[in-house]
């Protein structure tokens, strides 16, 4: 995968970078920049600071630390001398973002999606052999700074967008505005911000209305595509349709196009990536066979459904993050590794009113694919209720100290949670 932040760098005039964020003023010292930071924690010589407004503090703060590091200029609201002043800094990115997406002349592929995002994205960037956004900054300073780095040699461009409140994918897609839009999956995610599951659908959709060319998977329709949406799946339904799909607990297979795919990545979502990067690439007129053979030699992604021995157990390191969908294709996996089968699952975030519900049912699911189970935060004691072989721990340390004894004579081992529990932690507890 290309690391678009290493391998070109750009500078660009404080006349141009005021032109592109309809500036109030420029400062007479502001400073040619090389890179474009938000974070005064990231600032190094000659970068561009944005003071972006945040939700305890504004980053006009930070601005004169940001300078005494040697930023060779601010955006914010403030006339500076070694500044750019505008009314609004969010704004301000986000047309800087779409000035710098406007020169880049090849194609760009934006996906999106409530699970299976980021795999999606990868598997397009690895099969295309295109430059994409890492890991999952997807947001529209992640997707600005992507573009301002962005060699105008490459062939194409793969970003992600993420989303957790109404509005966010509009500014998204007027800073990206994608070729190819693909959508990965409507679910109960980020419902805390989104409110409920028709917004979300209304929120997601917006991609493919805004895209000249539209992909989408098959279990999207339910909620109205726009006219001239391909479909991929591996239903009979999709346009694109992947054929005799096989799961096995530490890879799968399927046939595309007369291709036998086998992928080193478990997983139905690693499996429906590949599909997509695959569906993408007809769209695109590109080499099926040649997108097919890279994805064959790419492994998984760290964190998402990895599997790793340690000490003769396998365990599935699915840390990335987590929500009811994704957990339900994780136990699809577990279920087909060897037996006895034990299960770690931290809180799942940002569900909203029905949060409690939600893991509630998860436990319901685990119990009929695993014979233990390790819960971990503020529903723990309510997942293990009536249930023998499970234990609830209050946070990832106090699960730490209950794992060597719990882990104890299983075979297999799915360990998951949301991002910011930072679960993988507890990988290191068992190979210590």
């Amino acid at each position: 995968m290309y690391d678009v932040y290493v391998t070109y760098a750009r500078q660009f005039s404080p006349r141009l970078l005021a032109r592109a964020v309809r500036a109030v003023s420029a400062g007479e010292e502001a400073r040619p920049a090389r890179d474009l930071v938000w974070d005064s924690r990231a600032v190094a010589p000659e970068a561009a600071f944005v003071a972006l407004p945040g939700s305890r503090t504004h980053g006009e703060a930070y601005a004169d630390e940001a300078l005494s590091k040697g930023a060779a200029l601010v955006i914010g609201t403030r006339n500076r001398r070694r500044g750019i002043q505008v009314n609004d800094p969010y704004r301000a990115l986000v047309l800087l973002g779409r000035w710098l997406r406007t020169g880049f002349p090849g194609p760009v592929v934006a996906v999106s999606g409530s699970v299976g995002k980021t795999s999606t994205k990868e598997a397009l960037s690895r099969g295309l052999d295109w430059p994409a956004t890492p890991g999952n900054l997807n947001t529209p300073p992640a997707l600005a700074r992507f573009f301002w780095h962005l060699s105008p040699d490459a062939d194409g461009a793969v970003v992600e967008l993420g989303i957790d409140h109404p509005g966010e994918m509009d500014d998204l897609l007027e800073l990206s505005t994608p070729d190819l839009g693909v959508l990965t999956a409507i679910a109960p995610v980020h419902l805390e911000g989104l409110g409920d599951m028709a917004t979300v659908a209304r929120e997601k959709l917006k991609l493919l209305e805004h895209s000249a060319l539209r992909l989408a998977h098959i279990d999207t329709a339910k909620w109205g595509l726009p006219a001239g949406t391909h479909t991929y799946g591996f239903g009979e339904d999709a346009r694109f349709r992947g054929r005799d799909l096989e799961l096995g607990c530490e890879g799968s297979s399927f046939r595309y196009s007369g291709h036998t795919i086998r992928l080193r990545a478990p997983g139905r979502g690693a499996a429906l990536a590949a599909l997509a990067a695959l569906a993408a690439t007809e769209l695109l007129d590109g080499d099926v066979h040649t997108v097919a053979e890279r994805l064959e030699i790419t492994g998984p992604a760290p964190g998402r459904l990895e599997p790793l021995r340690i000490h003769g157990v396998l365990w599935l390191n699915d840390t990335y993050n987590a929500s009811p969908t994704a957990l339900a294709a994780a136990l699809e996996v577990l279920e087909r590794c060897p037996g006895p089968r034990g299960v770690i699952l931290g809180t799942m975030r940002e569900l909203g009113p029905a949060a409690e519900h939600l893991h509630l049912e998860a436990a319901k699911r685990i119990s009929k694919v695993a014979e233990r189970a390790l819960f971990i935060g503020e529903f723990a004691e309510a997942m293990a209720a009536g249930w023998e072989n499970a234990i609830p721990a209050t946070d990832v340390d106090a699960a730490a100290e209950i794992l060597p004894r719990w882990s104890r004579g299983l075979s297999s081992i799915l360990v998951k949670g949301s991002r910011a529990l930072e679960m993988e932690r507890l990988l290191e507890v068992a190979r210590a």
